[in-house]
């Protein structure tokens, strides 16, 4: 009997042609298995029929643990048996199917982990040590099938030893590409801040000493360079918050061990899966009553970012030094992607780093760390990046069409839908510049190039003056695609019902802005979508509140305070009492007050984000926002330990929540309850009004879910709230776990509205 199979998945990259060879042999089957050139795998066989159904019934049952079979086409063929043995043959580059794709990057496994340690292991020490089960992927392909030829590992061809691992079947390291030992793969290196080496047998730990003792290092991953200092001294924290213009923003940190995690962390049982898991992601933790680390890691905020090591060199850094943890942030000038290339992080770090930690592999395509918190027991994405890209999500339906989301402006991704599959890419970042552009239609053509998709469409946002919009309208132009605008909390929403596999929902879509239908500025929007449908309805808003001042007001959140206190107090004294907090001082907060007795320059916002800032503003929480949604962050450190001391009832005016007697309710008794109480009371009040005007809408329209997705549904307190409310009257309450719930997610909407929708 002779067939051929044809797989797609994730089936590169991944220990699959290896496992393939074994399970065919154990069956006593000849033939070949080759990668193609479009992420899947072929395999002939010939043999007796009993063995080749045994070999299907292994090859879904046995998989390599990292493997995803997305589907197995089976042919049969007709002739004389040609093979007299089963061969791994030639990868090929002919492209017959789409949606496969290479994994994500590996974080080091326990096998390689303890060969690290073993002083008896030819590869004991070294920071490159990876197999069949670890190790970069996505970050060091440059084109298909995944052979070594096609990575950035090309550069360092095997030495004998590696070579007879490689290509010994019995060895965890048969043709994994990335194998590598201190004779024949990447180096690592030390350098000053000008690029001089500094000689050291051990620089990997030497390193580690460094940053021990103070100095900030630039440290080459699989995915970028992270700049590394100090958890315990202020000094050098100081030095970079400085350097990289970052007054307030957290800064990740890695930590050496679950152990050391929990010395100044809570750290839960799913938080725990989470951190070991082998996408290694960054997890926000509550800081324990026992927190010793610089009040510069994570200034005013109750969590912190916290990940595992996730290679060799990185376990490595702590082998030397008695430190729990090092900040460990992604290493980016303002406002422009990670940095990847050498020779760049000489030009652009070499002002704020003390040392230089390379090593001389190319990356291929930078990747920036993913970050994840845990509500209860749910996870809830802050960024999809590092381990989890490009990944695909599993769809239960299939789209009319393949589509390309570009995504908006902040906390950019790209999404390739394509069929029951969508590929988000890597974190992008905010789309803004001349390199955030390149870098996110570098990375969504090279997703396009590793799924093979046969693009139909492509959708961006609605509003016109975004830079992924005019990328957008370039792209239809260029190569004959439908173009697709879609209303920002649109795609919020339509992203959660897909995620879910429900037909309809009234979503509650709270973040910073969106730019709506009626060009107005929208942020805290309840919305009727169906699949049905080519649009939505917007059945429900937050209270429209003046924005004095536009871009100034959503730095300054005193201004949007003023506005909204205005309505119902004189608020000008209390404006020029708090006049240092603005730019410019008294002479600023007099030119506000005109603006409020004119009505000149005041334009108006539906922001769930902005209430929030007014409030962190009236609480004398945060006064400037430095990084995005810092306001908001704040507040819900501060609310977290609180109770509701106002418990006011929701004010509903048609479809319209109050915020105005909210904020005048904190205002009026500051002094009379905690700061604490107050925030956890707006919270509160702004979750059950929201959830009970959604629950309003739902019942109205016979539909039995609600969702909550934007920004603000990261934020634990407004999520468990709207939960309870939702959940209470008997409906179906939905939140994002499988794609971030803020603007990371917005390409998937996107690219949902386009392929699901009726448009």
């Amino acid at each position: 009997m002779r067939v051929k199979i044809n797989v797609t998945g994730i089936v590169q990259g991944v220990g699959f042609r290896p496992f393939v060879y074994r399970v065919a042999v154990r069956n006593g089957l000849a033939g070949y298995v080759r990668n193609m050139g479009d992420a899947g795998v072929e395999i002939l066989l010939e043999g007796e029929e009993h063995g080749i159904q045994n070999f299907l019934r292994d090859l879904q049952e046995k998989k390599p643990p990292l493997a995803q079979i997305h589907s197995i086409i089976t042919t049969t063929l007709t002739g004389k048996n040609q093979h007299a043995n089963f061969a791994i043959y030639k990868s090929s580059e002919e492209t017959e199917l789409s949606g496969s794709v290479i994994p994500p990057d590996i974080a080091i496994c326990n096998d390689c982990l303890r060969e690290l340690r073993d002083p008896k292991d030819p590869r004991h020490d070294y920071f490159f040590i990876t197999c069949t089960n670890c190790g970069p992927r996505f970050t060091i392909i440059e084109r298909l099938p995944y052979d070594r030829e096609n990575t950035t590992m090309r550069d360092f061809p095997m030495c004998s030893f590696c070579q007879r691992e490689y290509g010994n079947p019995l060895n965890r390291r048969f043709h994994a590409q990335t194998v590598a030992c201190p004779t024949c793969g990447p180096k690592a290196y030390l350098t000053t801040s000008s690029g001089e080496h500094v000689q050291h047998e051990d620089p990997v730990r030497e390193a580690g000493r460094l940053l021990s003792e103070g100095a900030i290092l630039a440290i080459k991953g699989y995915g970028g360079f992270h700049v590394a200092a100090s958890v315990t001294r202020d000094e050098p924290l100081q030095a970079l918050r400085k350097a990289k213009h970052r007054r307030a923003k957290p800064f990740a940190i890695m930590t050496r061990s679950l152990d050391a995690a929990e010395s100044f962390a809570e750290v839960n049982s799913k938080e725990e899966a989470l951190l070991s898991s082998y996408a290694r992601p960054i997890v926000l933790l509550n800081k324990s009553g026992a927190y010793a680390l610089s009040p510069l890691v994570a200034p005013d905020l109750h969590n912190v970012g916290v990940m595992l090591p996730y290679t060799g060199l990185h376990c490595m850094l702590f082998d030397r030094v008695d430190d729990a943890a090092f900040v460990m942030t992604s290493a980016n000038p303002p406002n422009q992607p990670i940095v990847k290339e050498n020779d760049e992080a000489l030009r652009t770090l070499g002002g704020t780093v003390d040392y230089f930690l390379f090593h001389n592999r190319k990356i291929a395509y930078r990747c920036d760390d993913s970050v994840l918190r845990v509500h209860g027991t749910r996870p809830s994405f802050i960024r999809r990046s590092r381990g989890y890209a490009p990944a695909p999500l599993m769809l239960k339906e299939k789209a009319r069409r393949c589509v390309v989301g570009l995504g908006g402006e902040l906390n950019n991704t790209a999404c390739v839908l394509l069929e029951n599959k969508a590929f988000i890419s890597q974190h992008i970042g905010d789309v803004e510049n001349v390199e955030t552009r390149a870098f996110l239609q570098e990375a969504t053509s090279h997703l396009i190039r590793l799924t093979n998709s046969r693009v139909d469409a492509v959708a961006c946002d609605l509003h016109p003056k975004f830079t992924t919009t005019r990328l957008a309208q370039e792209l239809a132009e260029t190569n004959g695609w439908h173009l697709i605008q879609v209303q920002h909390h649109h795609a919020h929403v339509a992203a959660l019902m897909i995620e879910h596999a429900v037909d309809e929902v009234v979503g509650v879509t709270c973040d910073g802005y969106g730019y709506g239908v009626d060009g107005g500025a929208w942020g805290g929007e309840i919305l009727f979508c169906t699949l049905e449908s080519e649009g939505f309805k917007r059945l429900a808003h937050l209270e429209p509140q003046p924005l004095l001042g536009g871009d100034a007001a959503t730095r300054y959140p005193l201004r949007i305070a003023a506005g909204m206190l205005s309505k119902n107090v004189n608020v000008e004294p209390w404006l020029l009492e708090h006049s240092g907090r603005l730019l410019h001082g008294e002479t600023e907060a007099k030119l506000v007050f005109q603006q409020l007795q004119k009505g000149v320059g005041v334009t108006s916002t539906t922001s769930c984000g902005r209430v929030l800032d007014a409030v962190a503003a009236v609480l004398g929480v945060c006064y400037e926002r430095t990084y995005e949604g810092e306001p908001a962050i704040k507040l819900e450190s501060v609310a977290v330990k609180g109770k509701d001391a106002l418990n006011m009832e929701p004010i509903i005016d048609g479809n319209v929540l109050d915020t105005t007697q909210m904020l005048h309710a904190v205002f009026e008794n500051l002094g009379k309850a905690s700061v604490a109480d107050l925030a956890y009371s707006a919270h509160a009040y702004l979750a059950r009004g929201l959830a009970s005007l959604a629950v309003e809408k739902a019942l109205e329209h016979g539909v039995e879910a609600v969702g909550f997705s934007g920004g603000a549904a990261s934020n634990q307190i407004l999520a468990e709230v709207m939960r309870r409310t939702v959940e209470a009257a008997g409906l179906q309450f939905l939140v994002h776990e499988a794609v971030p719930a803020g603007d990371g997610g917005v390409s998937f909407g996107q690219a949902v509205v386009g392929g699901f929708f009726r448009v």
